[in-house]
């Protein structure tokens, strides 16, 4: 029997919500292709788009774009994003060949190391710890924006939206592009706008700080830099309620909650990248499960109101599934880090980079295969462990029997 589209299950409005993580966000990709398995194993259409507002923050940017740009095939689209992260190489993503690398990190460190060396770079200081012109290149070649466009139109997606933070005005920007005319949104810090979405939205969006230049972007007839959407993320959530999401599926790219563990009585001094990683980890991580955990008191609170109460307040129910490494993403990138390329290794442990306690740092910058393809197989296997959730999530049990009335 050939898959379809079943139309009871799609009256309701999925949102997909990718989080940030530098190369943590291939973990993304694990659970996408667990969840086309399970969506294949009920009979639906890979052609079919399960997630019709899509909405990524730094690399989960670039992930949520690539569906966007493939929302008519979902099936092919998550073919494509595993194909690059499954062969990843860092330099597809950063200059990692020792000049590449001077040009940019060790100039940068050196400027941070000898002040008296600012007037030196005054005309030209060095913007960022590494160079990421080759993710223009990788973004290129994995996006079509022609097909983003005839999905809108078509209805195969109703929205996408990325975020990115302002250095200029200190404004958490959410760009989206939608099928239908969506009222852009503004709240405290954080503003909507509607927008042609393009490569220099992604860059600016995974422009992780420090790491990776801040990227120009034009808001309002002025020109302002951006950074990573992360940053002052204080609600990562809300974009795709906004957008007319009526659940939503949140895929983090770390653990949101993490278990006491063993600690020595007498610890040593944290290394630059021990503090860097632990700061990244704030960005990346805290935001997103302080949304998750507010929205689910809102549901709770809201399950307790009679219908009258609930038609008096502009709060809703939205289902939500969240779906996070079981395991600590910093201690997979431990093993992993003498994969980086020599010039990258050598940066990274002039700050303890490559020490287990500052691991964290590389597992954002690990755009290795041997890391990636293990945190797909754990997105994977964290997904199929959750496999009658999914099944929940999306009504399959109701699908699936329908698919079996049809091949009957």
């Amino acid at each position: 029997m050939a898959g379809r589209c079943y139309p009871v299950a799609m009256q309701v409005k999925t949102g997909l919500i990718l989080s940030g993580g530098g190369a943590r966000a291939a973990y993304q990709v694990g659970v996408l292709k667990a969840i086309a398995s399970i969506l294949d194993e009920a009979g639906w259409d890979p052609s079919c788009n399960p997630f019709p507002i899509i909405c990524g923050t730094s690399a989960g940017a670039i992930n949520a774009a690539a569906l966007a740009c493939r929302a008519d095939n979902f099936g092919e689209a998550v073919e494509r994003l595993s194909s690059v992260w499954e062969h990843f190489r860092a330099e597809q993503v950063y200059r990692a060949d020792s000049l590449g690398v001077l040009r940019s990190g060790a100039r940068w460190l050196s400027l941070l190391s000898f002040g008296w060396l600012l007037r030196r770079w005054h005309a030209s200081p060095p913007a960022s710890l590494l160079d990421n012109t080759p993710l223009v290149t990788l973004l290129h070649r994995l996006l079509d924006f022609p097909r983003l466009d005839a999905a809108l139109e078509s209805g195969a997606l109703d929205a996408l939206a990325v975020s990115a933070s302002s250095y200029t005005s200190g404004t958490h920007l959410t760009f989206y592009q939608s099928h239908g005319d969506i009222v852009p949104w503004q709240r405290s810090q954080r503003v909507a706008q509607a927008t042609q979405i393009g490569v220099e939205h992604l860059l600016a969006s995974a422009a992780i700080p420090l790491i990776f230049p801040a990227i120009p972007l034009y808001r309002e007839g002025r020109c302002e830099y951006f950074g990573d959407g992360s940053m002052r993320q204080l609600s990562p959530i809300s974009p795709a309620i906004h957008l007319g999401a009526d659940r939503v599926l949140v895929i983090g790219a770390g653990r949101l909650v993490e278990p006491p563990r063993a600690l020595p009585e007498r610890a040593p001094y944290p290394t630059l990248a021990q503090i860097g990683g632990h700061a990244l980890s704030g960005i990346f991580l805290d935001a997103l499960a302080i949304d998750i955990e507010r929205s689910m008191r809102i549901n709770h609170t809201l399950s307790l109101l009679s219908p009258e109460q609930r038609r008096g307040t502009d709060l809703r129910q939205v289902e939500m599934l969240v779906i996070s490494p079981s395991l600590r993403l910093d201690d997979i990138a431990a093993r992993h880090v003498h994969h980086l390329p020599r010039p990258v290794r050598v940066l990274l442990a002039g700050v303890g980079g490559t020490e287990v306690r500052g691991a964290a740092l590389a597992s954002y910058l690990l755009f290795e295969e041997s890391y990636t393809r293990e945190l797909v197989a754990l997105g994977m296997h964290d997904t199929m462990a959750k496999r009658e959730e999914v099944i929940a999530f999306f009504a399959l049990g109701h699908v699936g029997q329908a698919a079996r009335r049809a091949g009957a």
